[in-house]
């Protein structure tokens, strides 16, 4: 009974915490997981036409499917939902629209008018396979549309137009901006995080405050500060132009593109490079660099073969962390990254903001979830194994 206690009592205290993440982490995640998958607006809101097609063929239509669809559209009509769902089904086929509202307008004169009366366009099987597709609750449709595919009228998977294409190249510019922003603050950080290693206590203090400031800055500040060094008659343009690097017609472009928004995530990620590879240099022994020297190697193989090695851990945890946070990166490419500048959490915040797309927002965020997921099993591994074959 005594021994049970103290587990008791230990799950108690830690309930709070579970919940929390339960709450707050895990049940968003799974919503999102859900709604990229999961959407049942069409079906509640056509009902009979998803059961009249749930065992349709494809080959003919029935009367009962013609009834069904007249049904629906005038209960849509005496709800105040048809603009709803003439919304919803010209997101599937460009035209819908124009088609659902004029046949509910027909209806609600007269309510007995055959579909195909009102317009030839009922006639078409392949308006009602797409019908068919999307009046079903579980559907694949938002992750096809976040790689550029989408489904044809008989169920076949092709590419999006060109002038649709826009998501897999977003997300392989993503991709690249977070690998670009890790090699600059690797770079940046590496040579900073052994200063710091290196140094006395004072330096050292005085550069771990310096890693540490901006934590205590808020991010919108940060970027307004450096929209002002950045912009076109900024500090940095008009310091070029007072020492005659630039000409009033040469200014540089360095805010409001892609530009800026790497510039910007460099200054805002690297403490999160910095800290975890000081970490791990401020506990390696001297005493292998020493060994080195003393059996005549070189600086340069020195840190090659001996130093570099041994401090993989921290430049993998490091890279890691800054190449997840560039990936979801959503406030500072919208504040200095312009037009140009966008990356994919740009997109997902429009589609749940502006659009209302939450399924395709959905799916963009599970595909980026899964990237997140795959770089977090297999990058930590890969740099282990690179350590220890060198």
């Amino acid at each position: 009974m005594n021994a049970a206690s103290p587990s008791r009592a230990g799950w108690a205290l830690v309930l709070p915490l579970v919940a929390f993440i339960v709450i707050a982490f895990l049940a968003p995640i799974a919503t999102m997981l859900l709604r990229s998958v999961h959407d049942p607006e069409i079906a509640d809101l056509m009902p009979r036409t998803r059961q009249a097609l749930a065992q349709w063929d494809g080959a003919g239509v029935r009367q009962v499917a013609f009834e069904a669809v007249s049904a629906d559209l005038r209960e849509a009509s005496a709800t105040n939902q048809i603009g709803r769902l003439a919304q919803r089904l010209n997101r599937e086929q460009n035209g819908l629209r124009r088609l659902i509202d004029v046949t509910a307008r027909q209806l609600e004169q007269n309510p007995d008018t055959q579909l195909a009366r009102i317009d030839p366009g009922w006639s078409d099987p392949d308006l009602w396979r797409i019908l068919a597709r999307v009046t079903s609750p579980w559907t694949g449709r938002y992750l096809l549309n976040a790689l550029d595919v989408t489904v044809t009228a008989d169920g076949a998977l092709v590419r999006q137009e060109e002038a649709r294409r826009l998501y897999v190249d977003l997300l392989l510019r993503t991709a690249w901006v977070a690998a670009l922003v890790t090699l600059i603050c690797a770079l940046l950080g590496y040579p900073y995080a052994y200063a710091m290693a290196a140094s006395g206590p004072s330096l050292r203090a005085l550069l771990l405050f310096l890693v540490l400031l901006p934590f205590w800055t808020s991010l919108l500040v940060r970027a307004t500060a450096w929209i002002v060094l950045l912009q076109r008659r900024g500090v940095i343009n008009e310091g070029l132009l007072a020492m005659g690097l630039i000409g009033e017609t040469g200014r540089l472009d360095l805010i409001y593109n892609m530009t800026g928004t790497i510039i910007v995530m460099v200054h805002v990620l690297l403490p999160f490079f910095v800290l975890p590879l000081y970490s791990v240099m401020a506990g390696l022994p001297t005493s292998y660099v020493r060994a080195s020297a003393s059996l005549g190697a070189y600086p340069p193989r020195t840190f090659a073969r001996v130093y570099l090695p041994l401090t993989y851990p921290g430049v993998a945890a490091g890279g890691l962390l800054v190449f997840i946070l560039s990936l979801g990166y959503y406030v500072t490419p919208a504040l200095v990254g312009g037009r140009t500048g966008q990356l994919i959490s740009n997109q997902i915040a429009f589609h749940m903001q502006r659009s209302l797309n939450w399924g395709l927002a959905a799916a963009l965020g599970t595909l980026l979830l899964l990237a997140v997921l795959l770089l977090a099993l297999t990058l930590p591994r890969l740099a282990e194994r690179g350590g220890l074959r060198a």
